[in-house]
């Protein structure tokens, strides 16, 4: 295995997700942004935080699965939320969630950032995802 997951003692718990990632390998992936559209641009599921993010989170395996990677590959995975408040995580959660098994992405996560942003690419896109991995 090329990625070591791991949270060292003393670390805050419990949190969804690893603090630390350690890789081994030659090959980094970087998957760029990823968004709520379909293969011809057009905008999912309009509106709802869960449903966009579950969305993202499929292209961003599709875009691991064009460099020979899945989800177990990833060091770090960033997400950018629009108007990001504490009251949105239970939302946030449930996209996630709602395609772990689907996607078979690991549980706990890897390292993990939620950024808080005012506006991304278009008015109707609310949650952005970057994916970074390794491949021996």
């Amino acid at each position: 295995m090329t990625v070591h997951l791991s949270t060292p003692d003393g670390m805050f718990q419990p949190v969804p997700y690893h603090h630390v990632s350690v890789s081994t390998g030659t090959r980094h992936v970087h998957v760029a942004g990823q968004i709520a559209r379909d293969g011809n641009g057009t905008p999912l599921a309009p509106g709802d935080l869960a449903g966009q993010l579950a969305h993202a989170l499929r292209n961003s395996a599709r875009g691991l699965a064009g460099a020979g990677a899945s989800f177990s590959d990833v060091v770090r995975l960033r997400f950018f939320v629009t108007g990001w408040t504490p009251e949105k995580y239970t939302e946030f959660m449930a996209g996630i969630e709602s395609v772990t098994e689907e996607l078979d992405i690991p549980r706990p996560l890897p390292p993990v950032s939620v950024i808080g942003v005012d506006y991304l690419f278009e008015p109707d896109v609310l949650v952005e995802v970057e994916a970074e991995a390794m491949l021996g």
